[in-house]
């Protein structure tokens, strides 16, 4: 009777052992589970996707939301009558669209500014900003970029007939007007040491000025130059860029298929010619890089 009381109490025990061992077989599948499920295109550790799949939420939407200028004449400026915004950037815009959904008229746009667009690109309120939006390696920190889609860089803006026809000819004895803080002022200063610099709150002062006769030339990025030269035929840029500044498209970091759409965008417009006949309507002359 005793021996029989001892094998029921060691059955008990087996039985018991085997439960746990299976539980924890259970849950050691589970973590093998979810390990599976995490690789497989759910969340990273940082909690962002693994695996973009921006492309189906646009479509998904039926619209491309896009982060461009309203004030940079050439580029992406409303028109305070029609509330249109025209320019290259809203043309190059279109055609992502147009690549993307069938049609470029799917399209939104918003305003940004340069102190909005990482911000509102990176909480979702567009998937994309097109607004000459020069790559640097500390933005590449923060968003990815399309391939390089206007070749822009710091140039001149003189009185058509002025014997400044590039950087070569600026010499100390030279007076170049700016804007205040601009990276152009410290690039001119190293590129012709003594050089004359007056600087201005904003553009649109210094053009004025020039216009005026305050000075010989006004420096900045030749997109900008390019605009101010539009709304006065007695003014032109001249010269070389003698900076290099990449425009890029951006959009949120690990966001790979959208990059790789706006660059399918871009390589199908520069092989068809579109690119060229965008770059002509509003720059004014054929690409040259």
């Amino acid at each position: 009777m005793k021996m029989s009381k001892s094998f029921k109490r060691l059955s008990v025990l087996m039985i018991a052992a085997l439960f746990v061992i299976a539980g924890c077989g259970n849950n050691n599948a589970g973590s093998n589970n979810a390990s599976s499920n995490n690789a497989a295109g759910g969340s990273n550790a940082a909690g962002g996707s693994t695996d973009s799949k921006a492309i189906a939420k646009i479509k998904e939407r039926g619209k491309l939301l896009v982060g461009v200028k309203y004030d940079t004449r050439l580029f992406g400026l409303k028109d305070p009558g029609s509330g249109n915004v025209e320019g290259f950037d809203i043309d190059i815009s279109k055609a992502i669209a147009k690549h993307i959904l069938g049609d470029e008229n799917a399209i939104e746009l918003k305003e940004v500014t340069s102190k909005t667009r990482i911000p509102m690109l990176n909480n979702g309120e567009i998937d994309m900003v097109v607004a000459t939006m020069t790559i640097t390696e500390e933005r590449k920190k923060e968003v990815d970029f399309s391939d390089v889609y206007f070749q822009a860089g710091q140039s001149l803006l003189v009185k058509k007939g002025s014997a400044i026809t590039g950087l070569e000819d600026v010499t100390k004895d030279t007076k170049i007007l700016g804007s205040k803080g601009a990276t152009s002022i410290k690039n001119i200063k190293e590129k012709v040491p003594g050089v004359t610099v007056l600087e201005f709150d904003n553009y649109q002062d210094a053009f004025s000025a020039l216009k005026a006769g305050q000075g010989d030339a006004l420096t900045t990025d030749d997109a900008i130059l390019y605009g101010m030269a539009s709304q006065d035929p007695g003014f032109e840029v001249v010269g070389e860029p003698f900076t290099d500044e990449p425009y890029g498209i951006a959009v949120q970091k690990g966001n790979t298929d959208v990059v790789q759409a706006i660059n399918d965008t871009l390589d199908g417009l520069k092989a068809s010619g579109d690119y060229a006949a965008i770059y002509t309507k509003w720059i004014g002359k054929a690409p040259t890089r």
